[in-house]
């Protein structure tokens, strides 16, 4: 055992153990964030606009503070991109987030010296965690690599400019500098099939012991792996690989055909990161599938509110719904998030929703976006549903799935409307029905709306229409997103997806 993975070891027995101790006063530590954020910025335009200086309470903020999304905040961070200080947050940000947003085109959102470390220290205390709960340290001499966006950033009124990915590569702690893959040069690559393909060449001799990355595009890593070395498996070609880290999407979707590829079953830490906050990781039961959520970081300079995602879009009392906090949430209930942050986000809506699964510590699992879902007869599908379908259809099968994505068809050329569920297949069922049925049982158990109309004949069962190799990836380079941080939406309200993809 080295040096370092000694090191590592009881570095990681010391971060859990301040873990548990804000972990067992959540109320408490929330309160604590809430007073720190109002108090640092109520002199700020955004502070003064919204009397910070009267706000004593979460009602108090509730009432001042309306819940905002990236366009209702755009006012104030172009004053910041402008180079005016004390607008969202004290002074200047050192970064603005480059995002791909779905309605809003390209989003800016500032990281500043306050919470850029939340950033970094998560990351790295997630993958702290999975050495406190393993005792497995040994990967920490060995290559780990990255699969992010390029570092290059652009600067402007004083405000450096780039991908969250980029600029997090320029915090990559010394001691792993050495270790880091892949090289500077490589990872400035702009195209990313040209990026994947340098970064096989540059990996495909080294002793690689842990690849993070969105599954996707880890994929194609490793089907460009397989290619370079005549099919041999992962696991052949890095013998100590065995950690494998991800965010953005759910990896279940992907997990049997990742261990068809890798030719063995690792060990896998899941995050919830974005521009807007590093919101959460798992911090246990790293060697089986993470159902039971992530632990939410309540003590990363971000103060939490949720809303039930069913009456996200109503206003019963004219002042918007209701807005829990911490102490107030249930469990299994679907919650849009919405984050206060020492960014200078202020009720912020990031679009994503979150179900409980533990009130002790809190966990959550990522449900979906409060934009995606399906209701195009009221049905309410959200992403979580269709993820447990798929799971639910393939397990104990011979089925891999490389990619999917699910939209209404509600004008078929005969028959009645229904849900068509778009696959690329890498192994393909034997009987494309009968998979089918599986799949629509498991919506109908899952949903009670979506069951109604189909008892009722209002939609037809779900039907499955099959995507050419590679046909996702295609579809991502056509719109500009091929790799990076962009991910395919599993389930649309509309047929824009759909349409393209056939």
């Amino acid at each position: 055992m080295s040096i370092k993975s000694i090191a590592a070891k009881i570095f990681a027995r010391k971060i859990y153990n301040q873990t548990l101790s804000w972990a067992n006063k959540p109320v408490e530590t929330q309160l604590k964030v809430f007073k720190s954020l109002i108090e640092s910025a109520k002199e700020t335009e955004f502070g003064k606009d919204h009397h910070f200086g009267e706000i004593k309470t979460f009602e108090d903020f509730q009432k001042n503070v309306p819940i905002r999304d990236y366009e209702d905040l755009k006012s104030y961070i172009e004053k910041v991109k402008e180079g005016k200080e004390n607008i969202l947050w004290k002074g200047k940000p050192l970064y603005f987030a480059k995002t791909s947003g779905t309605t809003s085109g390209a989003k800016y959102i500032p990281l500043t010296k306050e919470s850029m470390p939340t950033h970094v220290n998560a990351a790295r205390n997630a993958i702290l965690h999975y050495i406190n709960a393993t005792g497995n340290a040994d990967f920490v001499d060995g290559k780990m690599i990255f699969l992010q966006g390029s570092p290059i950033l652009t600067e402007k009124n004083g405000v450096k400019f780039g991908r969250l990915s980029g600029i997090v590569a320029h915090f990559v702690p010394k001691y792993l500098q050495k270790n880091r893959m892949p090289s500077w040069e490589t990872n400035c690559i702009e195209d990313w099939e040209t990026k994947v393909n340098a970064i096989v060449d540059e990996t495909i001799k080294e002793d690689m012991s842990v690849i993070s990355g969105i599954p996707s595009w880890v994929q194609m890593y490793f089907e460009r792996l397989q290619q370079k070395s005549g099919g041999k498996k992962i696991s052949e070609i890095f013998k100590n690989f065995n950690l494998f880290i991800y965010g953005g999407v759910n990896y279940e979707p992907y997990r049997a055909k990742f261990e068809q590829m890798i030719g063995k079953k690792v060990d896998s830490i899941e995050l919830f990161p974005a521009s807007e906050g590093f919101f959460a990781y798992q911090s246990r039961n790293f060697g089986i599938k993470n159902e039971e959520g992530m632990l939410l970081l309540l003590n990363s300079g971000i103060f939490y509110e949720f809303i039930k995602a069913d009456e996200f879009f109503t206003d019963p009392n004219g002042s918007g719904p209701k807005r829990y906090t911490i102490g107030e949430v249930e469990v299994g209930i679907n919650y849009a998030l919405i984050v206060s942050t020492n960014a200078g986000l202020w009720g912020y809506n990031i679009g994503d929703t979150v179900q409980f699964t533990s009130l002790a510590p809190y966990r959550v699992i990522v449900s979906g976006r409060i934009k995606h879902y399906i209701s195009a007869f009221g049905e309410h599908v959200i992403a979580n549903e269709v993820e447990n379908a798929m799971k639910e259809a393939t397990t104990g099968t011979n089925i891999v799935i490389n990619e999917f994505t699910v939209a209404p068809q509600i004008t078929p050329a005969s028959g009645l409307p229904y849900h068509e569920w778009l696959i690329e297949f890498e192994k393909e069922p034997e009987n494309i029905e009968t998979f089918a049925e599986a799949i629509d049982d498991s919506m109908r158990r899952q949903n009670i709306y979506y069951d109604d109309l189909i008892t009722g004949n209002v939609l037809r069962k779900v039907v499955i229409s099959k995507v050419s190799k590679n046909g996702f990836q295609e579809y991502m380079k056509s719109q500009g997103k091929l790799g990076g941080q962009n991910k395919i939406p599993r389930l649309s309200n509309d047929r824009k997806i759909a349409d393209n993809l056939k």
